[in-house]
């Protein structure tokens, strides 16, 4: 079966899409595809680039997931640190671990920018907040003068997962030399389910959902410090909350994720196990009752009743 694939933000919970793909690839779905942001934009990258499954499992096996806040002495000074960082840099630690291990990844593949992959493979979602706009990679490249061969699509990936307070912005010139600082792709659209979609779809586009029963925020707030934990936890958690219209439901795999937020880079074996079950069992449910045939004909009277 061909599809098309959109991947939501969620940090470290992106584990649970690895057990998502497997159940996909025992389908023998066919990626045409990808689409993503934060963590799903990683991990339509990797799959855009020929990654299966076991592989992307081998390889965040190894990580280690402390890594991905890049810590700098300024981070080591208890309570100020973070002010100054903020203050500084606008963000709390450097997400450059990340562009540098997806740029590895993508090397083994022979992918490095997004000229190395075939027109319309894969779309990223990131956020520039300079000229309050949301961004496309790579069809948005145009807008700064630039062309696909310009941008590394780690680095786009990189873009997309930084989280806005945790990471500093990417401050990324243009070739017109003109700077913008780029966000999370999830600021502005944390799941583009409706990026490939045709009033016609010869093939479907799944998307990949993470559910929460509740936002988990402190209910006491001290300091400053834990008034900006807890905006930056509404803000993330609060995408996993929103509505969903009955056409989106139809075409998603929600993929339960416990208490594990986006930023709980600490996971020990049994949360990384327990996300990739999640991931691995949801999806198999949801192919169980799919049939692509009947979600034709409701979409097709859907554009009717427009």
């Amino acid at each position: 079966m061909k599809a098309d694939a959109v991947f939501e933000g969620g940090g470290v919970r992106g584990i649970a899409f690895i057990g998502a793909i497997q159940a996909m690839e025992e389908e023998k779905v066919e990626w045409q595809r990808l689409a993503g942001t934060s963590a799903g934009a990683l991990i339509a990258a990797l799959l855009a680039s020929g990654y299966k499954s076991y592989e992307i499992r081998d390889r965040v096996s190894e990580l280690d997931f402390s890594k991905f806040r890049g810590k700098t002495f300024i981070n080591r000074i208890p309570i100020i640190g973070i002010f100054l960082e903020l203050m500084i840099h606008l963000g709390i630690y450097k997400n450059d671990y990340l562009e540098t291990w997806v740029d590895s990844l993508l090397s083994e593949k022979g992918i490095k920018t997004f000229a190395d992959l075939p027109v319309g493979k894969l779309k990223i979602i990131a956020s520039d907040v300079s000229n309050g706009q949301m961004l496309i990679f790579p069809d948005d490249l145009n807008r700064y003068g630039m062309a696909p061969a310009d941008l590394k699509v780690s680095t786009a990936v990189m873009m997309s997962a930084s989280m806005p307070f945790f990471f500093r912005p990417v401050i990324w010139k243009s070739k017109d030399r003109n700077k913008s600082y780029i966000l999370d792709g999830g600021l502005l659209s944390n799941f583009p389910i409706w990026i490939f979609d045709v009033d016609h779809p010869r093939f479907p586009t799944f998307g990949f959902h993470f559910v929460k029963d509740k936002v988990n925020i402190d209910p006491v707030i001290p300091t400053p410090i834990h008034l900006l934990k807890n905006i930056f936890k509404t803000m993330l958690q609060a995408h996993d909350l929103r509505y969903m219209n009955e056409e989106t439901i139809e075409r998603t795999i929600q993929i339960p994720t416990g208490d594990i937020n986006a930023t709980d880079f600490e996971l020990n074996e049994d949360e990384i196990d327990f996300l990739y079950k999640s991931g691995y069992t949801s999806t198999k449910e949801f192919l169980s009752k799919w049939d692509f045939e009947q979600y034709k004909v409701k979409r097709m009277q859907r554009v009717k009743d427009k």
